[in-house]
């Protein structure tokens, strides 16, 4: 059997063909120069900018950069105040109270204030798609300006880490556009860069906001919040959908930084005199997905036997993708990691352990169908691969190739008599649990597994972090133990930047403040 061989988010690759993780430039350690626009080479351009109607990365990249929200994302993805000064929660876990930082701009010039915030959540909870997050609140109140208070129904021991989401952004907006049509609003917002030029299919400008007022509590960036300081005057956004397009603006120095490349042709840039590879973690996380309502694998010791079968290294050399090896279903460093208690499940790559636990279970050649794609290379490689070491460990396989929206149809639904199949999921394991609970349950088709239900309860009834961690671990460990979902691999983005542009820092959105040009 293996030894665990867990790495860091931001260290070694598996293989020495791929592309290695840049390190954090450190704006201390170098002189940093103002002035200049930083061409960003995109693969296209957003559809429109409603933050409550913003779900795609390509809108909620500009959008990060030009709104902000009381409660956001850390470096380690973990929820601190932004447009809040502070918060506090009540001791029965119903009432919020924000405290709101004074003197905050918008790129109108209006000072923000309490009635703004109010305007922006009773528009949320009208029109976006996240407005799930806002569906038991009682009642909003703005005692005074800098004070907003969120009163629930019910006890949501996680609503802070449900209200930092990145996606549907519960940006804060001028009290003016609270009731602008979904995808009218004006991009009118707090942050450092404000809306410049934008010609749709062509390119888009931010541009330095001169009357931003960052937080002076914190040392400099972390993620989505603290201290934030723009050096250049713009980022140009041009948009170019063809990844070879990125590529060559690269070599040819007409791009600064790209957006996501596929592997090969990011590796086509190593060596490139004045540009660096770089390979982003975290993205996402690929996962094998193992149909527990489906015989064969209704049976948990075939479930097991299939995971305890899997050779996570052919896995993720069969993908073509720059990825890590983590047992976990969230990230290393943040709130909810737990260590190696749940390490246990992950990568044993043992053929005749296999082989008991279907003597164990009965198994008498029963058809174990694979189900894939013919529109992601990783995902049909991967299940290719994983058939061959089924096989070796005395399984009936049968490969089923499809395109990818039935297969991402056959997952969610349950249909298409599949009993293994494998997706990726990104914005799950950066949010934690309580994003977590709707893809564990949905995707392995889980019902009466009262382990699972008494640990969600419990998780969203404890207000102590640690009686949450608690309800976690017992959650992770039952789906990896039981073999719902069987960690493959974090994947990582392959981007690449000039030698010229300095102060990058490696996050699943390319941040452009607190970077600047040295040319």
């Amino acid at each position: 059997m293996k030894h665990l061989r867990t790495k860091s988010t931001l260290g070694m690759l598996l293989s020495a063909t791929m592309l290695v993780a840049a390190p954090v430039t450190s704006a201390l350690a170098q002189e940093v120069k103002e002035g200049g626009t930083i061409i960003y080479a995109n693969n296209s351009g957003p559809g429109q900018l409603d933050p409550q109607m913003a779900a795609s990365l390509v809108e909620l990249e500009v959008l990060a950069h030009v709104m902000e929200s009381l409660v956001s994302m850390d470096e380690n993805y973990s929820a601190k105040p932004m447009l809040a000064e502070s918060y506090e929660i009540s001791d029965d876990g119903k009432t919020f109270t924000f405290k709101l930082r004074e003197g905050v701009k918008f790129h109108n010039g209006d000072e923000m204030t309490s009635e703004d915030v109010k305007a922006t959540y009773e528009r949320y909870a009208e029109v976006s798609p996240g407005k799930g997050t806002l569906a038991d609140v009682k009642e909003y109140r703005t005692p005074d300006p800098y004070t907003f208070i969120i009163e629930l129904h019910n006890l949501n021991a996680v609503f802070i880490d449900q209200l930092k989401t990145p996606v549907y952004p519960l940006y804060i907006m001028p009290a003016s556009q609270r009731d602008a049509a979904p995808r009218e609003t004006e991009v009118i917002g707090t942050g450092p860069f404000k809306l410049g030029e934008w010609v749709k299919d062509s390119h888009l400008v931010i541009e330095k906001n001169p009357d931003y007022v960052p937080r002076e509590d914190a040392e400099g960036p972390s993620g989505y919040v603290g201290k934030k300081t723009v050096h250049v005057d713009a980022v140009r956004y041009n948009f170019l959908p063809e990844a070879n397009a990125r590529v060559a603006a690269m070599q040819t120095g007409e791009a600064d930084i790209t957006t996501s490349l596929p592997l090969d042709l990011a590796k086509r840039l190593e060596g490139a005199e004045g540009v660096e590879p770089v390979t982003v973690f975290p993205y996402c996380q690929q996962y094998l997905i193992v149909h527990s309502s489906q015989a064969p694998t209704d049976n948990r010791l075939i479930r097991q036997a299939i995971r305890t079968a899997a050779d996570v290294d052919d896995l993720i050399l069969a993908s073509g993708e720059a990825a890590n090896k983590n047992f976990s279903m969230v990230y290393p460093n943040g709130d909810y990691f737990i260590g190696d208690d749940n390490a246990g499940w992950y990568d044993q790559g043992d053929p005749e352990a296999a082989k008991a636990l279907l003597e164990e279970a009965g198994y008498n050649g029963e058809e174990l169908l694979l189900q894939t794609n013919t529109n992601y290379d990783y995902m049909r490689d991967s299940i290719i691969v994983l058939g061959e070491q089924l096989k070796a460990a005395g399984m009936n396989v049968k490969l089923d190739v499809t395109d990818w929206t039935t297969n991402a149809s056959n997952l969610q639904s349950g249909n298409g008599g599949w009993n293994v199949s494998t997706t990726s999921f990104c914005s799950n394991p950066i949010l934690g649990p309580q994003q977590w609970e709707t893809m564990i349950y949905n995707f392995p088709h889980i019902e009466g597994n009262d382990k699972l239900d008494t640990a969600y309860a419990k998780f969203y009834s404890s207000l102590e972090l640690e009686d949450r961690v608690a309800a976690w671990k017992d959650i992770e460990a039952e789906v990896l133990e039981g073999a719902y979902m069987i960690k493959v691999s974090d994947r990582g983005s392959n981007r690449a930047l000039s030698d010229d542009l300095k102060g990058f820092r490696p996050y699943n959105i390319n941040i452009f403040w607190d970077m600047w040009l040295d040319r």
